[in-house]
Parts: C-alpha cells; structure tokens; sequence
C-alpha cells in the first residue's frame, strides 16, 4: 500500500495533486481502520505494523495528510494508544511516530494548534459547516473520481480539511466520541513525556529530542496554544517534582558535588566502586533539571517563561523551600547540596531570573543592623553561621555558586546595596596624608613583633608613610600587596620552609578567574570609579549587610573553626573580592581606607584576628615546628596524626594563604585590568 503511494505520487504532474489509490485511502477510512486493527492487536503484532505504516505514509508521501479528518482522527487515537502504556513493546516504533509528527510541526508550526487540539476541533468546527457543507463540495470538487486538494497556504492551516477534506468526509457518518473526546487533552504532549520516561534510554532520549523541537517552533501563536492549552509545562515540572520526591532522605554533600557534568543525552554513570546508595535516582534527576534547563534556553519566549514559572512554583517553592526553612538539620543539609548541584548547572537566563528571584526575593533596600527580615535569604544567610558546621559549609558553598551567575541582583543584593553612598569611610575631614593615620594598628600586639622588621615594620615605628599621590601604580600595588603579605608575622608563616615562592603561586590562578568575572559583569556597567563623597552630608550609620557581617563574624573566628569551614568562608570572600566594582575593590582590598568610626573592613578584622594568634602564639610549645608538622599533614606529605592545639595550626595555615591570595587579587586588578586605588586621594574623596 505504502509502494503504490509513494509510486503514485512520483507520477503525477501537478504538484499536490491527490491521486486516486490517495483519494481511495481517504475517503474509505482504511486509516481508521488499521488504528483499531492495532488498537485490537488483531492479529497479534498489529499494533507495532500500525505504528510503522503510519510513520512511514506521513513520512514519505509529500501531500499534506494531517488536515484531512480520516488521517486527522485515527492519528489522534494512535497518540492516545501508544502514550498509555509504560514499558509498552512497541516504544521504539512509538516514538518514531511522535518524530515524524514533531517533524511536520516544525517544517509548518501552524500544525502544532491544530494537532494539539485533536478532536475538539472538528467538533467545534463541524457544527457551523453543517448547514453549507453540500454548496462547498459543489463549489469545490463537483467529481469526487477527480478530486483535487492543494496544500492549505499558511493563513488557513488551522481550518483543517478545508473544502477537500470536507467533501470526502461529509458524507461518513460522524464517529462516536470516546470519552476522553472533548476534554482538548494535547496527546502528543501526554504520549511524549510518557516516552521520556522510558526505561530504554534511546527511545527516553529520542523521546526528549521531540519535545524539545516541539517547544521551540517559530510560531508565537503555536507557543501561546502550548502554554495556554496544554499541560505541557506543568507536566515537566510535575516530573521533575516526582523525580526529587524519589531521592533517598540521607544524601551526602560531598556526593552530591561530586555527581558533576550530569546532562540529559547521556545516559546515566554505571554503578562502578565510586557508587553510593542513591547516585542512579540523583543522576536521574539532576539529569531532568539539566533536560528541563535546556528546553528553556532553546524554546520559544513564550514557552520559555512559562516553563521556568512553572518550574520554579512547583520545585523551588513547593517542594525546595519547606526543606530549607524545616527545623531537620538532615532536611536542610540535603536539600541545600541539592540546590547548588542544581545551580551549578543552570544556564538558561529565564530559569536563573526564576532561582535569584527565589533565593533572594524582589531587589532589597539597603538592610540596617536592627532588621530581621523572614525572608528565605535571610534564613540561608543565618544557615552560614549555623550551630552545625555541615550546614554552614554547604550554605556557603551555594552562596559561592550564586555569585558566579551572570545576574547582577545577586551580587548587588548581598553586597552592594549596602555600600552604596561608601558610608563606611569617615567623614567630616580631610583625607590622611600618610597610612598612619587610616587605621588604628599600632594598638594592635603583634605590631611589636620583631617579625614585621622585613615588611617595613620596625617595634617603635608605625607603618610607613604613603606614596605620593603622583605615583598611583607600581609603587601603590607594591604597598597593598605587601601590606597583606606581612600580616602575618614571619613565626607564623611556614610556605618558605616547603620552598614555595609565596604568593605569586596565586597570582596566575587569580588572573584567570578575574577575567572571567569580569567578562561576566561587563554588561552591567559598573562605574570606573567609586562615587565622590559628599563632605557636607550627615553621618550615617553604616552596616555592612548581613551577608559580609557573617563572612566577617566567620573570619574573626578563623583560629577556633574546623579547617574544612575555614577554607569554605576564605574561598567566598576571595570571589566577592574578585568583583571589580570600585566600592567591593575599595572595602574589601585597601588596607589604608579612612573607615568611619565602629566601622569595620576585611583588613581590619584580619588585623584582630593577627593581634589573636600573637598572644595565643606565645601559649604553644615548640610553635613552628607544630605548624610547619600540620602544614605537611595538610599537604599529605605526611601521616596525619592528631596533635594538640590541631584546630589553631590549621587555622593559621588558611590565613597565610588567605592572605597570600588577596595580595594576589589585589596586583591582578590593578591598572591597566582593574580600578585603580589613588592611596592619598584629595579632600573631596574623589579617585
């Protein structure tokens, strides 16, 4: 049947012209019939033929079908055939149909209302044609023997069979309708996400592929029907839903960030030794998030939204949000690592608006000291200082993802909102001429120590005078950079006994991420500059915000936390210092800004934290030698074994290399890559 349709077609002259082996098929409903055949599987097998005649017809003969009623309906009962049956035998042939179908639709979007619609349009479409179907079958095709039917043009696809059709179906008798008949359900929609779910990861990854073209045709009209009228976008992030409800209750962090480069055409890892209880149903569904992220990047703008609303309703509210704020450390534990698996691979711009509109909330005033806010980020940034250090570490470690998206409300939220107007530097009086006067260290113990001699440092002698205003580069860079080398006082430090050069190691790894970051933030247009201060304005009370307050709350504790957190709050803090906005560069590397009284500044909470360890220095025996001890354990140089004061050696070792990658942030960012830092600006406090 299929040959001499196909022969037929090859022979006729005009283009579009029905044959009469086509006209037969048509008007006697041969179609119709072998979809009960196969619906019956009569004979055993019937249904599989079924599928492949049908596949093929639609493939290869080039006459429209789909808008005649007789190809129409018996496509219309396929879908519904083969979409009701998990695990059914004929998947592969099911899923072959669905892509010849997704393929028309692409080639003519007009389709997709008229497919999605099923019968519901010929029953609303019948009843008004009633009365005037015998003038437009004389009008149209007096001789059925000689029917003609060209291609419907662009403007009147969705009018279905449209004078051929109704001539050699008008006179049929009109089918009983099913129960599922009027209910507009979009089949093609239902059969496809059930394939999706096949267990046969071809047929599951053919069966994404369709849907994937079906989202993003061209038509704003077919996008609009697809979201409107059919349950496709709630019927993704349903799955999506019942995927996460599958996941095991306990999860381990660390094996959730480990389970990386997770993507939906491919198949799942194989159980191999690097297994845990729990990995295939997290790479399943960190697979359909990566599936559900990508079909919003590719589909229309319209569906696009509509997926990332629903997506973000149904996952990040509905189900992420109760866990998060669940007085279970276990519940939030899990379901922060999750969340950050889930950041980490987001890319589509819709879908992140969603997630920063769902972790921070609308675009925030700056906070005073005395809010407390009930809000979700609130409650996430308090989670960093949690009392359990497994929470803290993993809320970090989602914040550091978040910072590393392209949206300019994350980092203009958490930080700076509350730097604008630099209330943190004094007012009221000139500029200092010299660092001696920026900040109080000279009170500060360790400034005593003869281990700051090389830096400058003498016991009796504050720190150097500053450059002049004229020489801003080279020599302005040396100072910063060395003054956070030499915080550290030189019985503390322990990289030279390992002959590593210090903190150059940091200083290509830094450049890199710089210009990433700045890459990344370019098309926000940020100032060069920091904005003048106003001299005549009122004081104001300045608080750094509860995220820095945190971070910096972590930092003063740095010599009392387990080395895993210590590591975690340094690595967010040297990102927000990656940032070139010249108020995060000026508040967060100048070591000799003029800070307004009970202000505080990432420099001056290191300078306490140094003033900590001097007096705690002199309590441990045989110092140096423990350290460099622990340094090596760190490195696995050698057995690790527990020592006394563990916690306090470790700590000092992330501060030395803290410090050490600030100075190496500080040099990459400064001219010609980053804002320059005028270290004796004039009175009116313009760089």
């Amino acid at each position: 049947m299929l040959d001499i349709l196909v022969y037929e077609e090859r022979q006729q002259v005009a283009a579009g012209e029905a044959g009469p082996c086509l006209e037969y098929l048509l008007q006697h409903r041969i179609l119709e019939t072998l979809c009960t055949l196969g619906k019956a599987e009569y004979p055993p097998g019937m249904r599989q033929q079924v599928f492949q005649f049908f596949s093929k017809v639609l493939a290869q003969v080039q006459h429209p079908l789909l808008h005649y009623l007789s190809v129409h309906r018996p496509v219309q009962k396929l879908l519904r055939l083969g979409g009701s049956v998990p695990g059914s035998l004929t998947e592969k042939e099911e899923v072959q149909f669905t892509s010849v179908l997704c393929s028309k639709i692409q080639q003519d979007p007009e389709l997709l209302t008229y497919i999605l619609e099923g019968k519901k349009i010929i029953s609303r479409k019948k009843a008004p044609r009633e009365s005037t179907a015998l003038s437009k079958d004389s009008a149209c095709h007096a001789d059925k023997d000689h029917f003609h039917s060209s291609a419907p043009d662009k403007g009147s696809q969705l009018d279905g069979e449209h004078c051929g059709a109704q001539a050699l179906n008008s006179h049929l008798p009109a089918e009983t309708e099913g129960p599922e008949s009027g209910t507009g359900e979009s089949t093609l929609i239902t059969s496809l996400l059930g394939l999706c779910k096949s267990k046969k990861s071809r047929v599951a990854l053919k069966a994404q592929e369709n849907l994937l073209l079906l989202v993003s045709v061209a038509s704003p009209a077919a996008a609009t029907y697809l979201v409107q009228s059919s349950p496709c976008c709630v019927a993704i992030a349903e799955h999506l839903c019942q995927l996460y409800r599958s996941l095991p209750a306990f999860l381990d962090p660390a094996d959730i960030a480990a389970l990386e480069g997770i993507s939906w055409r491919l198949p799942s890892a194989p159980s191999d030794e690097a297994s845990f209880p729990g990995k295939e149903a997290l790479a399943a569904f960190l697979g359909w998030f990566d599936y559900c992220d990508h079909l919003i990047t590719e589909a229309h703008a319209v569906v696009a939204d509509t997926l990332a609303k629903a997506v973000a309703d149904k996952l990040f509210v509905e189900t992420l949000q109760p866990q998060l704020l669940h007085v279970s450390e276990q519940s939030i534990l899990t379901s922060t690592a999750l969340l950050t698996a889930m950041l980490r691979q987001l890319r589509s711009p819709a879908l992140l608006q969603e997630a920063v509109a769902f972790l921070l909330g609308p675009d925030q005033q700056p906070a005073a000291l005395e809010d407390n806010p009930r809000t979700l980020c609130s409650h996430l940034i308090r989670h960093c200082d949690h009392l359990s250090d497994e929470i803290s570490i993993a809320t970090l470690r989602l914040f550091e993802e978040l910072l590393q998206k392209p949206h300019e409300q994350v980092i203009r939220d958490l930080v700076l909102c509350n730097l604008d107007g630099r209330l943190y530097v004094a007012r009221g009086s000139p500029e200092p001429e010299s660092y001696e006067d920026t900040l109080d260290l000279e009170e500060d113990p360790y400034f005593t120590d003869d281990g700051f001699l090389d830096c400058g440092f003498s016991p009796s002698a504050k720190p150097r005078a500053a450059p002049p205003t004229s020489a801003p580069g080279k020599t302005a860079v040396t100072e910063i950079v060395n003054s956070f080398l030499c915080l550290v006082p030189e019985e503390a430090k322990t990289s030279a006994f390992l002959e590593e050069t210090g903190y150059d190691t940091y200083v290509h790894d830094a450049y890199g991420l710089f210009q990433e970051c700045s890459s990344r933030v370019a098309p926000w247009g940020w100032p060069l500059g920091p904005a003048p201060l106003d001299l005549h304005e009122p004081e104001r009370p300045f608080f750094e915000g509860p995220f820095l307050q945190v971070l910096f709350d972590r930092m003063a504790r740095i010599l009392d936390q387990p080395y895993s957190l210590n590591l975690q709050v340094t690595s967010v803090l040297s990102r927000l210092a990656l940032f070139p906005h010249p108020h995060i560069h000026e508040y967060l590397l100048d070591p000799y800004i003029n800070l307004a009284p009970g202000c505080r500044s990432l420099f001056s909470v290191l300078v306490r934290v140094i003033g900590d360890l001097m007096q705690r220095i002199q309590r441990v025996p045989q110092f140096p030698g423990k350290l460099l001890l622990v340094r090596k354990q760190l490195m696995g140089q050698v057995p690790g074994e527990q020592l006394d004061h563990q916690i306090l050696l470790q700590g000092v070792v992330v501060l030395e290399e803290f410090c050490k990658e600030l100075a190496a942030i500080a040099f990459v960012k400064f001219p010609p890559h980053g804002p320059q830092l005028n270290l004796s600006p004039p009175p009116e406090g313009q760089v």
